[in-house]
């Protein structure tokens, strides 16, 4: 059974009506597991029918907001800086000047910085973030992202987050190195 919403604009009711529309020939079962496969078609509809249609990286503006999204989605996902600050122990402020500083890593948002919560474990910051952001510097904070989350070739198709979980910092720094070389993964 469907949850009464109240809609706070026309806009939003415009694109309640566009989701209903686009997804009325995808079959529920499809639709309750919301795959990759699923989303991303979903995306494409939803491009077609909202973007502007002088717009010819509208499409690829909303696959690249996805793909951020599924960024900061996984491994507990994303916390404010006084979530942070909070499970740290610290004011806003710290947390802030420890971004500032290279030993928290963070993205920026339209509503301010955003703090991955797979780098911090019960007793602080995840051993070994800092170091790895060192070395992956010259990156945007999207780069430095995928490269935390995503399978590495030079880790055996492990994730550098898996691997600095175990303790294994010196491989990631490698792969650190290495990755977005011409040829590197």
């Amino acid at each position: 059974m469907a949850a009464h919403v109240t809609l706070r604009s026309p806009a939003q009711g415009a694109l309640v009506r566009a989701v209903v529309d686009v997804t009325s020939d995808i079959p529920a079962s499809s639709l309750r597991q919301l795959d990759g496969v699923v989303l991303q078609a979903l995306v494409e509809r939803l491009a077609d029918r909202l973007l502007i249609v002088g717009d010819p990286l509208g499409k690829a503006r909303l696959r690249g907001a996805v793909a951020q999204r599924e960024l900061l989605s996984g491994d507990g996902g994303a916390l404010s800086s006084v979530e942070v600050a909070t499970l740290l122990g610290v004011s806003r402020q710290a947390v802030d000047k420890r971004r500032k500083a290279g030993q928290l890593f963070a993205v920026e948002l339209p509503r301010g910085y955003c703090y991955p919560a797979w780098q911090l474990t019960g007793t602080g910051v995840l051993p070994g973030v800092a170091e790895v952001l060192a070395a992956l510097r010259h990156l945007d904070p999207w780069a430095q992202a995928r490269f935390f989350v995503s399978g590495n070739a030079r880790l055996g198709g492990k994730r550098p987050l898996d691997r600095l979980r175990r303790g294994d910092l010196d491989a990631v720094l490698r792969a650190a190195g290495a990755f977005d070389e011409h040829g590197a993964a």
